[in-house]
């Protein structure tokens, strides 16, 4: 080991690894702890270009036994810039390589001591932009999106001034939230997924702190961001990094097992933003709700008649009764194009014929001109817009493994690959700020299908990722947040069954992160998919119905789990076995039944009762109780056998006949 090194041991399951950082001694006590070059200061981050980026590097040093972070430009760093070192994963004699790099993000758990409190150091300037912030001083940091999609770290002093947004261009931000755990914690807020507040370390919360802060990182070998990416591949195995993070998210702030950082905490400024215990939680169901019995449900024929509806001038005379008969039963194939461009938006509900061809023409131009703007990017310009490489990387490896068992996409050189391909990169210009996640194009395929138009495939795809973009976001709000929402069904349907995952580690139900993801897509066969996605895209009996169909698979399912000895792990395998092997009519059954045994008892938690629309704060302008009794009246009238009552505990999810 080359002296000036000193070392921090981090303990991994599979041996111990290690991180050394050159120090360099500057006018005695001076120690270089951490330096990462390539994050730039953005003095106006909104516009996010050349002239308000400042290259430079960013540094944990201490001073006099103080740490601070600081960051300084380039022209100021010197040209003798320590490297942070690693140790292969493998190990070769203990042998340390300066320009190795893992490309991987382990699951790291520093090991360290506590730093004893200090007294409070301002925030120093140095220069116009430098600066040095005493990791006392921290007081949050929080990822923010601005301009091009770029993700920028905003770092805020206790006084309660933000520092300006840094930008890692050549990533690395997870070796500093390393570092950075060497002296204090950080713990997510529960109702910002891009917040995390900063505490004065605490030893038993170092490894789980730094599993949370792991998902914060902007590489995509993360676990979150793969399971984003890849989402059939990334559910079968890893996932101890987001069962511990839904864990903490799901734990009420009065649990037992519930750790506060209290007796660490120094007294909270009134001035300050409120800190995450002192945030509401939400309504916790402890014991199962006395439901009635569950009613039996059938499905119905798919709507084989669409002229029908149609008045003279071609408008669609009663939208509502169609959304029904397509709840019911979907939609005859036949009818299946023209019905989903009204669903999704495309075609306004009350446009005539003549509207129609008019707007078909105008949104044409419109798609070929975006077209237009990806297509005439040259090779060099492209070599300099780093997030459009990235996103045409990403489409032409996901095209060529997307439903490529369909006649319509398989084979080499298949028009319909190029379709996906062009109808992806358009949206990218459409909406750059997300641009492409993988995964959106298992949303497209079944759109292309059945259109067999580009342009009109497009304008579904925007409809449809108006309904779930925000799956796709990379804070994962939507998703954790519908993860407590159908742990909460679920734990007022079934109690039992929430009680066994619980005990195996499985409470926070993320093994349903795929079904929520992208709807279920790799669940079902192609043709049933179709079936789903309509139903779903009617938004009837409720926008959750999606939850529900959860619910329903999880009932479906609960004999081969609860009396098993299925631990996580096996949990998991048999959850991801099921694909294809679920019935899809059955399934829509048992999450109407649910629907209609839950919205029929009369002391329904008010969360369920949240969950299900059924109930608006008299503060939203959105909706109100009356409004959502109108829309679910239907269902409840087409039902059979409902039950009024609310004496006996839920059964078996019915079979369809």
């Amino acid at each position: 080991m080359e002296s000036g090194v000193q070392k921090c041991s981090l303990a991994r399951g599979d041996g111990e690894v290690h991180i050394g950082a050159r120090m360099q001694q500057n006018h005695g006590d001076y120690k270089l702890i951490f330096e990462k070059e390539g994050v730039y200061l953005h003095t106006n981050a909104k516009r996010s270009n050349q002239d308000t980026s400042i290259p430079g590097f960013i540094r944990i040093v201490e001073r006099a036994g103080v740490p601070a972070l600081e960051w300084c430009p380039l022209e100021d760093a010197g040209s003798s810039a320590p490297a942070v070192l690693y140790s292969k994963k493998d190990g070769e004699g203990g042998v340390e390589d300066t320009k190795f790099d893992p490309g991987y993000e382990p699951d790291w758990a520093v090991i360290s001591t506590v730093k004893k409190d200090r007294e409070h150091v301002p925030a120093k300037q140095s220069g116009q932009w430098s600066f040095s912030l005493p990791l006392s001083e921290l007081y949050s940091l929080r990822r923010a999106r601005f301009s091009l999609g770029r993700n920028f770290l905003v770092l805020t002093s206790r006084g309660g001034h933000p520092l300006p947004p840094l930008h890692f261009h050549r990533g690395g931000t997870s070796d500093l939230l390393r570092a950075l755990h060497m002296y204090i914690t950080l713990d997510p807020s529960p109702v910002d997924g891009r917040l995390f507040l900063a505490y004065p370390l605490d030893p038993r919360d170092s490894a789980q702190a730094f599993d949370k802060m792991s998902l914060l990182d902007d590489s995509s070998a993360d676990f979150v961001t793969r399971l984003i990416h890849d989402p059939y591949a990334t559910t079968f195995g890893g996932f101890s990094k987001v069962t511990n993070f839904f864990r903490a998210a799901l734990r009420p702030p009065d649990s037992p097992n519930h750790h506060s950082h209290q007796h660490t905490r120094p007294p909270r400024d009134p001035s300050l933003p409120p800190q995450s215990e002192e945030e509401p939680g939400f309504e916790l169901i402890t014991c199962g709700v006395e439901l009635g019995p569950r009613p039996d449900v059938s499905r119905g024929p798919p709507l084989d008649k669409w002229q029908e509806f149609l008045d003279p001038e071609g408008r669609v005379t009663n939208p509502e009764k169609i959304k029904e008969l397509v709840f019911r039963g979907g939609i005859e194939p036949s009818f299946r194009k023209e019905a989903w461009k009204f669903l999704l938006g495309f075609y306004p509900w009350n446009s005539t014929s003549e509207e129609r061809e008019d707007i078909l023409r105008v949104k044409t131009d419109e798609y070929f001109r975006m077209k237009v703007q990806w297509k005439s990017v040259s090779e060099e310009q492209e070599m300099r817009n780093t997030l459009l490489r990235g996103y045409r990387n990403l489409i032409e490896r996901d095209v060529n493994r997307t439903d490529r068992h369909n006649t319509f996409f398989s084979g080499d050189g298949n028009p319909g690959l190029t379709l996906l391909h062009d109808v992806l990169m358009t949206y990218c210009m459409y909406n750059f700020d997300l641009g492409y996640v993988q995964g959106m194009s298992d949303l497209l395929a079944p759109l292309l299908f059945v259109t067999q138009n580009e342009v009109e495939s497009f304008w579904c795809l925007k409809g449809f990722m108006e309904l779930v973009h925000h799956n796709f976001e990379e804070s994962q709000e939507a998703m954790k947040s519908q993860l407590l929402d159908l742990s909460v069904l679920l734990k007022a349907l079934d109690p039992e069954l929430c009680d066994f995952l619980e005990s195996q580690d499985s409470g926070s139900l993320c093994f349903c992160f795929r079904w929520l993801l992208i709807w279920f897509k790799r669940e079902f066969s192609f043709e049933d998919i179709l079936i789903l996605w309509e139903v779903l895209w009617t938004r009837l009996p409720c926008d959750n119905f999606h939850l529900l169909i959860a619910c329903s698979i999880l009932q479906s399912q609960r004999g081969e789990l609860i009396g098993s000895d299925h631990d996580f792990n096996t949990i998991l395998k048999h959850i991801n076995e099921l694909t294809m092997k679920l019935d899809l009519q059955s399934i829509l059954c048992g999450a109407e039944a649910i629907y209609l045994q839950l919205v029929q008892c009369k002391e329904l938690p008010l969360k369920v009762q949240q969950v299900l629309g059924l109930y608006v704060p008299a503060s939203s302008s959105d909706a109100s109780p009356d409004s959502q009794a109108d829309e679910t009246e239907p269902l409840l009238n087409g039902s059979q056998a409902g039950a009024s009552a609310c004496s006996a505990p839920p059964g078996p999810a019915p079979s369809c006949p």
